[in-house]
């Protein structure tokens, strides 16, 4: 099982406050979160075959990037959608 320095410092990369009783919780929950990636580990997968192998190609998955807009257009279109905007910015509320 988990230890419970392990599970703060998990819930501090997080950015999570936990309290002493979610910290147990995360305990147990975690550690059977793990226990369960190496029952899958020890599965042997060397005969599964895909059915579609087009999954492993990137290539064939991704799209090509293009232009949607012309620099101007963009701006004009976004400033457009918003619902406050102040000269050629979008006027949102205050993030701390």
């Amino acid at each position: 099982m988990l230890s419970k320095e392990e599970v703060l410092k998990i819930a501090k990369l997080a950015r999570l406050e936990l309290s002493e009783k979610e910290v147990e919780t995360m305990q147990k929950d975690l550690s059977a979160v793990l226990d369960y990636f190496e029952i899958l580990k020890k599965i042997d997968t060397s005969n599964v075959k895909l059915e579609n192998k087009d999954i492993l190609d990137i290539e064939k998955i991704t799209r090509k990037d293009e232009v949607l807009f012309e620099n101007n257009k963009t701006n004009d279109w976004l400033l457009n959608q918003a619902s406050d905007k102040k000269d050629d910015y979008i006027k949102v509320k205050a993030i701390l």
